[in-house]
């Protein structure tokens, strides 16, 4: 099988070619190439599947038994220093792969139905297709700077994604703020970067973390350093994983088009984080400060998203403040040790989200059918239910990817969070308390966004909560799934109706480009947990911790295994009831609930006013700096500036009448001059 890991630098390659022939189409020749849409999109979606072929084959390869391989090229070299860059084949960077080009290859499908209107088709299918050769590109990387270059790469396909649709200001303003969000972390990262090579002279993984666990053992370094420079590095991780406190942009990436939501919160961006923090995990694990700072980072993160997702409206934020909470749960098994429980996670995570979220486009498809093109109507689930009638196959999944994430047996999400949940019971109780709480949290928000969608009558027709929810917020038209053309004729010439712009009564049910997707991920968010069954852990056996020895565990002790897993389920299981009572048989009113706990529910509603004090002291703060800077710009450095030019100008003009020509009028000047210092010292 060797021969294949000498081309495995074709996955990456592949779907950046697509976008670069496409890109170069769209510069060269804008008018033909945007007519070529289904050509551009199969040419595209062709070379990720050859991309993915070839990643299951290598993926096969490793599960057979076959090492590692690396292949290396000089890069730069001076002096002492030498720089390599090519790739590595390894069980993670493989199984990565598998994750990423089925849920490119899937979205992208499902792609071709949604932006079937949009006139940036093809634009579209270029930047999905870099953003995708740049994730592939990240999890193939064999040292840090190498990964460095495509998690840039990665940040800047995200900026221009979720800003697609960049004559929508929230969009602009949602890419610029993903921007920003990152660079603080990303800055982070590049010093502790600097920081490690400084200490140990490498950049690959393995040999940073022997060569900085010997400089501390040695005394050589100062544990304090050491662990400044891991925490610097995990700042990259707690921005492009959306971890508190740089979780703010992670909502508002939901701008962009639905299939890059369910790309971004998926596959490929947030991916990116836990992917480094594993790499890293050599660097890490002999750092106790920074373990303990990577635990509680989750922990908090994974609870403060699922209290936020509890007040959403909006069905795509929702399911954002959703994923930030399920990375919480992935980073803090990283930092308890539970390397393989993490990343478990995040692949039973990756199917299970990007459906959920595939099926959130394909609710918004159907919403706009009846109340228009308006974002702030389309996602709001106020103006939902009843959907399992009019559209059964999103439902159905949408049902599935709810059960796989509350963590209901036999669905994918059981396994990997219990997994998570009795790790960090042994490792810290505390965690497991925040992780056991934000289970119960989670089932019942998810519920709470399946019973408005999907159960009840339908209220997409109710003119009042159209009129509230227009005034709360002023109407925005997006392109989503929709001809811009429409917005330059009056509404008669489409039938749509006078109130909502929409085309029928009722929503229906998605194409099949979009609801096949949706049924494919069906099967592994149900099926792909059983690998990782605590008596036959198949997963943890093919991906474990670097140069940790896995034990065959004679005996299964099933009441540990009971206790801790019905504490899960149990926790879920009063989350979804509780929610049953509110939306589905209205036993309770939230709205009560609400009014007699005001002061949480604004706080949740405000999330946590992070917004507001990031606005106030951040964005206000650099404001009034920029006012004082320019305050001293204008008064002191352009005033000297003036005044000196003034005095130039006073001076010459004075000066030039002493200019006559005489040499016995300049000698008595000088004469003057001479007795006036003679003058001066004298009195001094």
């Amino acid at each position: 099988m060797e021969p294949i890991y000498q081309y495995a630098w074709l996955i990456p390659v592949l779907p950046l070619l697509g976008a670069m022939v496409v890109g170069l189409g769209l510069i060269s020749f804008n008018e033909a190439t945007n007519r070529l849409r289904q050509v551009n999109a199969v040419f595209i979606i062709s070379l990720i599947g050859a991309s993915m072929v070839l990643s299951f084959t290598l993926l096969w390869s490793q599960i057979q038994g076959h090492g590692e391989y690396t292949r290396m090229i000089e890069w730069a070299a001076a002096g002492n220093f030498s720089l390599q860059m090519g790739y590595t084949l390894d069980h993670i960077s493989a199984l990565m792969c598998v994750i990423v080009t089925t849920v490119a290859l899937l979205v992208m499908v499902y792609t071709d139905g949604y932006m079937a209107h949009d006139p940036s088709y093809v634009r579209f299918y270029a930047y999905l297709s870099i953003f995708s050769a740049s994730m592939l590109g990240l999890v193939i990387s064999p040292n840090l700077v190498q990964v460095y270059i495509f998690w840039e790469l990665v940040g800047m396909c995200s900026y221009l994604l979720i800003g697609f649709w960049f004559d929508r200001k929230a969009a602009a303003d949602a890419c610029q703020k993903a921007f920003v969000t990152n660079r603080v972390g990303d800055f982070g990262l590049l010093l502790g970067m600097l920081g490690i090579y400084w200490a140990t002279g490498s950049f690959e993984f393995d040999v940073m973390g022997e060569r900085l666990e010997d400089l501390v053992s040695s005394g050589m370094i100062a544990p304090a350093l050491a662990a400044l420079f891991a925490v610097l590095v995990f700042l990259g991780p707690v921005a492009k994983s959306a971890q508190f406190p740089l979780h703010v942009w992670l909502p508002d990436a939901m701008e962009g088009p639905t299939p890059i939501s369910a790309l971004i919160h998926a596959a490929t961006m947030v991916a990116a984080g836990v992917f480094l923090v594993a790499r890293m995990y050599p660097v890490f694990e002999n750092i106790p400060v920074a373990m303990t700072t990577i635990a509680w980072t989750g922990a908090i993160t994974s609870f403060l998203g699922a209290t936020i997702a509890l007040t959403q409206n909006d069905i795509k934020k929702g399911l954002a403040y959703s994923t930030i909470s399920q990375l919480g749960y992935m980073v803090m098994a990283m930092g308890i040790g539970a390397y393989t429980a993490g990343l478990f996670h995040l692949m039973t995570h990756a199917y299970f989200k990007a459906m959920l979220f595939l099926c959130s486009g394909s609710v918004i498809h159907g919403m706009e059918e009846v109340v228009g093109h308006d974002p702030v109507l389309a996602q709001d689930m106020r103006l939902m239910g009843g959907l399992r009638k009019y559209m059964p196959l999103t439902s159905l999944a949408f049902l599935i990817g709810t059960l796989a994430i509350c963590g209901i047996p036999p669905f994918a999400g059981f396994w990997s969070k219990d997994e998570i949940l009795g790790l960090a019971f042994e490792a810290n109780p505390s965690l497991w308390l925040v992780g056991w709480l934000t289970a119960g949290l989670t089932a019942f928000y998810m519920f709470r966004m399946y019973f408005m969608t999907f159960e009840g009558d339908f209220r997409g027709n109710d003119m009042d909560i159209r009129a509230e929810l227009s005034a709360a917020v002023a109407p925005v038209f997006g392109p989503g799934a929709m001809d811009v053309k429409e917005l330059e004729h009056d509404s008669e010439d489409h039938g749509h109706d006078d109130h909502g712009h929409g085309h029928s009564e009722y929503p229906h049910e998605s194409p099949l480009t979009m609801t096949l997707p949706l049924l494919i991920l069906a099967v592994p968010s149900t099926l792909i947990g059983l690998l990782g069954k605590p008596w036959d852990n198949t997963f943890e056996g093919f991906i474990h911790a670097p140069g940790e020895v896995i034990e065959e565990v004679s005996h299964f002790d099933w009441t540990e295994f009971g206790i801790m897993a019905g504490n899960s389920v149990g926790i879920a299981l009063i989350g979804i009831t509780m929610a049953s009572l509110m939306y589905l048989q209205h036993k309770i009113d939230p709205k009560a609930i609400a009014d007699k706990l005001p002061s949480l529910y604004k706080f949740s509603l405000n999330k946590w006013y992070f917004d507001d004090l990031y606005h106030n002291v951040f964005i206000m703060g650099c404001r009034r700096l920029a006012r004082q800077i320019m305050e001293v710009d204008y008064r002191v450095i352009d005033g000297a500036v003036n005044l000196t030019g003034l005095a130039t100008l006073v001076s010459g003009e004075g000066l030039k009448y002493l200019e006559n020509g005489r040499a016995q009028f300049y000698a008595l000047i000088v004469f003057g001059a001479v007795l006036g210092f003679v003058i001066v010292f004298s009195v001094v």
